[in-house]
């Protein structure tokens, strides 16, 4: 069977993730539009694209900057082709005990993690809708789904995106569009190491709870569970999917993690269930 070759649209591709599924869909014979904020993270790319004849291109951007990532997308589509997928990857992550993290980490968290993505997505869904078939897939992490102390406002930012993405799903599927939110748990990347922003520690009175948490996380970087490359064909599974996901759960740890918590809450809402049901008006209507 021939291939259905695709042209994807993938946000930091420097490292991590969005090196890991460019090198992957590049040699399984798609194209890959790749963005980067700097101009010498262009050499790793460009390394992938030997072989390719043309299908790897680098693209500079800076997705917290909303103008130049309608512009970026809007160029793509006249320049290389029709974007297929589009992959909202770049992102970091923060970790620092709540009180004691400032509020510009919160809002650059925020910035780069939410915004830059959904301006992402934003700026390829009109050219989709008009021709009512695409992909929008965005790498949220298990941390929307479960939380963990000491990682505050990476959980915001990334419950935020799931939401995001959830309620997106079910606005555009009958116009052809299919959404995913990639959700992995620990895998061998730069999140926990160079790419991660750490806030120092100055409140004692959290040492117990936030100090493993911190320890275990670096010592555990580069021996993470969770192989890139094997996301990476994992993602092309469910992109050839004829009924995709909208979540994608990505690694046994992340599997165990979100089910352990959602099956706490589950129980928690059970309990007081009671007492929810009594704040309704008597005639009061159900939403839908």
């Amino acid at each position: 069977m021939a291939l259905n070759r695709k042209t994807f649209f993938i946000t930091g591709v420097s490292s991590g993730f969005g090196h890991a599924f460019s090198r992957r869909f590049l040699a399984a014979g798609h194209t890959v539009v790749g963005t980067l904020r700097r101009p010498e993270d262009a050499a790793g790319f460009e390394g992938l694209a030997e072989g390719t004849s043309g299908r790897a291109v680098s693209r500079l951007l800076d997705v917290t900057e909303d103008d130049a990532v309608l512009a970026t997308v809007a160029d793509v589509e006249h320049a290389v082709g029709p974007i297929d997928v589009v992959i909202a990857n770049a992102g970091y992550g923060h970790e620092g005990v709540f009180e004691e993290s400032p509020m510009r980490e919160l809002r650059r968290q925020f910035d780069v993690n939410v915004f830059g993505a959904v301006a992402t997505l934003k700026a390829a869904l009109p050219f989709m809708r008009e021709r009512r078939r695409g992909h929008l897939m965005a790498v949220t992490s298990m941390a929307g789904l479960m939380t963990v102390p000491g990682l505050t406002y990476y959980h915001g930012s990334k419950y935020a995106l799931e939401g995001v993405m959830d309620s997106l799903a079910k606005e555009v599927r009958e116009l052809g569009i299919r959404v995913t939110a990639i959700a992995p748990g620990s895998f061998r990347t730069d999140w926990a190491g160079r790419s991660m922003v750490r806030t120092d520690r100055t409140i004692p009175d959290y040492d117990t709870v936030m100090n493993p948490q911190r320890e275990h996380r670096l010592a555990a970087n580069g021996k993470q569970l969770g192989d890139p490359d094997k996301a990476a064909e994992a993602v092309l599974t469910v992109i050839d999917s004829p009924e995709p996901p909208v979540h994608l759960v990505l690694g046994s740890d992340a599997l165990r993690l979100i089910t352990g918590g959602r099956k706490a809450l589950d129980e928690e809402i059970a309990r007081w269930a009671d007492l929810s049901r009594s704040t309704d008006f008597a005639d009061g209507m159900q939403i839908r």
